[in-house]
């Protein structure tokens, strides 16, 4: 069993090497809330939303007294609201995202995520609806995070959706331009979405899911990073042996903390979430990781050799500390919300290209780089394409969050603050995909995906 002595032996994570619970999510169903009357859907989501989570941020802030673990951010997910909403009938899901960033508030939660539909098969009409919407609803509302499934290894990809999504990038970057093109930052598109993912924006509460549920993400870079320190010059197996022993210990931290959270609010345990995630703060990088590893910059030959033995030991580690490891689990590279990758992208040593190989190994994907604004939207589909197309043949998730800030050019830079970060404008390949993209239709699952 878990028990406080465990926790006081992190003392030292916490108060020197940036260890937190990066975020307890709370995950509630919506499907019995179902309403052909959009304005009763609404009141029926906000009730059982703001009557679930009621008591959520109090718990957190308690359990980071309690133990001393920093709690960063509480936060919801939902049953994607293309699914929940299907026999609302209505035009448009703003109202519904408001509703929802209304719920957000009023309980106290930094985001909810789950303004989202799965399409990698095919469109519903409550999925066209609530793609349309997807613009203006973050353009309006500041808490909610949309997610689009475009592909999975089982089905390939909708190359209709990834033309969209395109497009939905663009105008959503447009109708967010007063303040940075901030809603693409709250928009992901997905190849291979799992339902049990409480890190934002990708967040949604699956329909294989209890009603309710409790997921914890723990993040620990800087714990990862001091660790190898105490290694330094060893070979890989030793190296690859101290990422287990720490994953192991930060996992342990995170098991103790969603327990306890389950039981005071009375609602099942569901997995944690091992990834580390970094933050724009000196000592919680993956960047800094790669350099104690012995590489000069991140993007620097080895970098991708890196990543991959850094997100399997983390994984290793985990799984060993818990049973129900689940969610993305794994090592994540934002650029703007890492001090050491916003540094190797400005001076050139990391660029786009090698950020998409070096998601064939990481736990998400491409996320949070900011690009040109006069980028076109078939470009953007064109780097869509390319990373479901890795997620897809790789079996594993990948991920876009592409923000065109327009009116900048390469090199330039955007602040989003907070753990969003700042950005360097990266450079992207300028030559066109547009009758590529033009062609539409489903590129088909690999062969080796049919398996029963």
């Amino acid at each position: 069993m878990i028990n406080r002595n465990e926790i006081l032996e992190t003392n030292r994570m916490i108060d020197d090497m940036n260890l937190d619970v990066r975020t307890i999510t709370m995950g509630i169903s919506l499907l019995d809330c179902a309403d052909a009357d959009v304005d009763k859907f609404n009141e029926k989501i906000y009730n059982k939303i703001t009557t679930y989570a009621k008591d959520l941020v109090k718990v957190g802030d308690e359990l980071a007294k309690k133990y001393g673990v920093p709690v960063v951010n509480k936060r919801i997910s939902i049953t994607p609201i293309a699914i929940a909403a299907a026999g609302c009938k209505t035009d448009s899901y703003v109202s519904i995202a408001q509703t929802l960033d209304r719920a957000a508030k009023e309980v106290g939660v930094n985001f909810i995520g789950g303004f989202s539909a799965l399409v990698h098969k095919g469109y519903t009409q409550s999925d066209r609806k609530l793609i349309a919407s997807i613009p203006e609803a973050m353009a309006v509302t500041d808490r909610v995070c949309s997610s689009v499934n475009i592909g999975t290894s089982r089905n390939g990809i909708n190359m209709d959706a990834v033309k969209e999504m395109g497009e939905v990038i663009l105008k959503t970057a447009e109708m967010t331009k007063d303040a940075e093109c901030i809603g693409c930052a709250k928009l992901v598109v997905f190849c291979n979405a799992v339902e049990d993912n409480p890190f934002m924006a990708g967040a949604f509460h699956g329909v294989g899911e209890a009603d309710c549920a409790i997921n914890v993400g723990v993040s620990g870079p800087g714990v990862v990073k001091k660790a190898l320190e105490e290694v330094r010059g060893a070979d890989f197996e030793t190296l690859c042996e101290m990422v287990k022993r720490t994953a192991f210990k930060i996992t342990r931290v995170g098991q103790m903390i969603a327990r306890e959270a389950s039981e005071i609010l009375n609602v099942p345990f569901g997995i944690i979430d091992l990834s580390l995630a970094p933050t724009p703060a000196v000592g919680d990088s993956i960047a800094e990781i790669f350099q104690e590893m012995g590489l000069a910059e991140p993007g620097a030959p080895g970098t991708t050799a890196a990543l991959a033995l850094l997100n399997d030991n983390v994984k290793k580690g985990g799984v060993m500390a818990s049973s129900y490891v689940g969610g993305l689990s794994g090592a994540f590279i934002p650029v703007s919300e890492d001090h050491g990758m916003i540094e190797a992208a400005e001076k050139g040593a990391l660029t786009l290209e090698k950020l998409e190989a070096m998601t064939c190994v990481c736990s998400v994907g491409l996320d949070m780089i900011a690009i040109p604004g006069d980028t076109p939207a078939s470009t953007i589909s064109g780097i869509i394409a390319d990373e479901a197309a890795i997620g897809m043949v790789n079996n594993k998730t990948t991920a876009v969050r592409l923000i065109p800030v327009i009116g900048r050019k390469e090199g330039g830079h955007v602040e989003f603050g907070g753990l969003l970060g700042h950005a360097p404008i990266m450079h992207v390949n300028r030559y066109s995909c547009e009758d590529f993209i033009a062609r539409g239709g489903r590129i088909p699952a690999p062969i080796h995906s049919f398996k029963n």
